[in-house]
């Protein structure tokens, strides 16, 4: 009798260490998702300012403002890892193209504010990549632990899901982007 109840205590153990291990990646994934947020609201926040300064020189790119200022809009309403990468994926595109078109600009280039602007943007971009890094990381963890044995008996057991990564969908924007001035 003591043997089957050191058994069961041992066992018992083991699904509280399983389960605690569980929690602390999905919170961590978590976390990592929430600096994910911080650093693309900061590139959102510096988007309409981009946008003013390169429109009071190149006023008649109307078009492309729009672009930019529909993609910002779209990855601020998005919901989901998924969508969220998409949304992410198709303003880094509109960026590109407000960047080339600044190349026509001599006076815009110059620009003490678009400069910094870059600057800014460029540090925001490199916090992003930074915080993507990290997210896809400890949602590699959570999905290594929740297939494994045992702990995917406990990961079952307590409902635990896999999370999803924050790829990068089309091959050619896994390329740095090339801004020349």
């Amino acid at each position: 009798m003591l043997i089957i109840l050191g058994i069961v205590v041992l066992l018992v153990a083991i699904m509280v260490i399983f389960y605690n291990s569980l929690v602390s990646l999905k919170n961590r994934a978590q976390e990592a998702w929430a600096d994910i947020d911080v650093q693309l609201k900061r590139r959102y926040d510096l988007i309409p300012n981009l946008v003013n300064i390169v429109k009071g020189y190149a006023a008649h790119e109307k078009q492309l403002f729009e672009k930019v200022t529909q993609a910002r809009a779209q990855a601020i309403g998005a919901q989901g890892v998924a969508e969220k990468a998409q949304a992410e994926n198709q303003l880094t595109g509109a960026l590109k193209s407000l960047f080339a078109v600044s190349e026509n600009y001599p006076d815009l280039k110059a620009s003490t504010n678009f400069l910094e602007l870059q600057r800014e943007l460029t540090d925001t971009e490199d916090k992003i990549q930074a915080a993507r890094r990290f997210y896809n990381a400890n949602v590699r963890d959570l999905a290594i632990k929740i297939e494994s044995f045992p702990s995917n008996i406990v990961a079952k057991l307590f409902g635990f899901k896999k999370m999803d990564l924050f790829e990068i969908a089309e091959p050619a924007e896994k390329q740095a982007p090339q801004v020349k001035f």
